[in-house]
């Protein structure tokens, strides 16, 4: 029995990359430089030992990578290397699919288990990574907006970002005030703060928004250039729901 190749034992570890063994990897390559060889003959061409030849082959066979004859004694065929890599790449990307979803799966029982009930807010602090984060999230908006805006800071970056979104998107705004046209996209309804609020100094007024994609996420900013801002933020089925509850109560104040 000859001693594998430096060349074999260096393709076969590229080949256990595929799924193959050390044994079935240099079985193959044997086979590919004597076709119709026997199982002596794979041994000897091979490193393999005797006994583990057959239970290999056997194996390759199962993987469409080698045919057999009905000779005596049978003789055994390689499948074309391109087939035989992109059989293999196939089984592979099949093997990394199901493992990818069973171990999301396992990934998601934990989260639930650890989390609970808890419902996640995340608090942000800081009107520059208010603005990303906010920014992101209508970028991602699929279906709708629902915005309650008193807060001149962002207006206009809004609007333009709002105005870039899929024209299946529905948006609607209820503000304190809007100047110009009015895309046809968007849907504003203007309702002006209390009289008692608007005979405060200006620099006293606390800003207000909130912000629903989707249905599913929700942000709240509330501040003043004075103080700063804070948002908090949340994908929470209460936390969405309560704030559309508050949506539908501006929507129908002072009608």
């Amino acid at each position: 029995m000859a001693e594998p190749a430096a060349q074999a034992v260096a393709l076969a570890e590229s080949l256990k990359s595929l799924g193959l063994t050390k044994y079935e990897a240099l079985v193959y390559i044997a086979l590919l430089q004597a076709s119709e060889a026997t199982a002596t003959e794979i041994h000897e061409l091979s490193g393999v030992p005797r006994a583990s030849v057959y239970p290999v082959l056997e194996r390759l066979s199962q993987k469409q990578l080698v045919s057999v004859s009905n000779t005596s004694p049978r003789r055994f065929n390689p499948e074309r290397p391109d087939d035989a890599i992109e059989s293999l790449l196939r089984s592979v990307e099949h093997d990394a699919a199901r493992a990818k979803k069973n171990l999301n799966r396992i990934y998601s029982q934990s989260a639930r288990r650890e989390r609970g009930d808890q419902e996640l807010i995340w608090s942000i602090h800081g009107g520059d990574h208010i603005r990303l984060r906010l920014l992101e999230m209508l970028q991602a908006a699929d279906e709708s907006v629902r915005i309650i805006f008193y807060w001149d800071h962002l207006k206009g970056e809004l609007v333009e970002r709002l105005l870039s979104l899929k024209k299946e998107v529905k948006i609607e705004i209820i503000t304190d005030g809007w100047s110009g046209p009015v895309p046809g996209q968007v849907k504003v309804l203007v309702k002006a703060p209390p009289m008692e609020i608007q005979k405060e100094p200006v620099t006293n007024w606390q800003a207000g928004c909130v912000f629903i994609v989707d249905k599913k996420k929700a942000m709240v900013v509330m501040g003043s250039k004075d103080e700063g801002f804070t948002a908090l933020y949340s994908e929470s089925m209460g936390f969405v729901r309560f704030f559309t509850m508050y949506w539908n109560f501006f929507l129908n104040w002072g009608q």
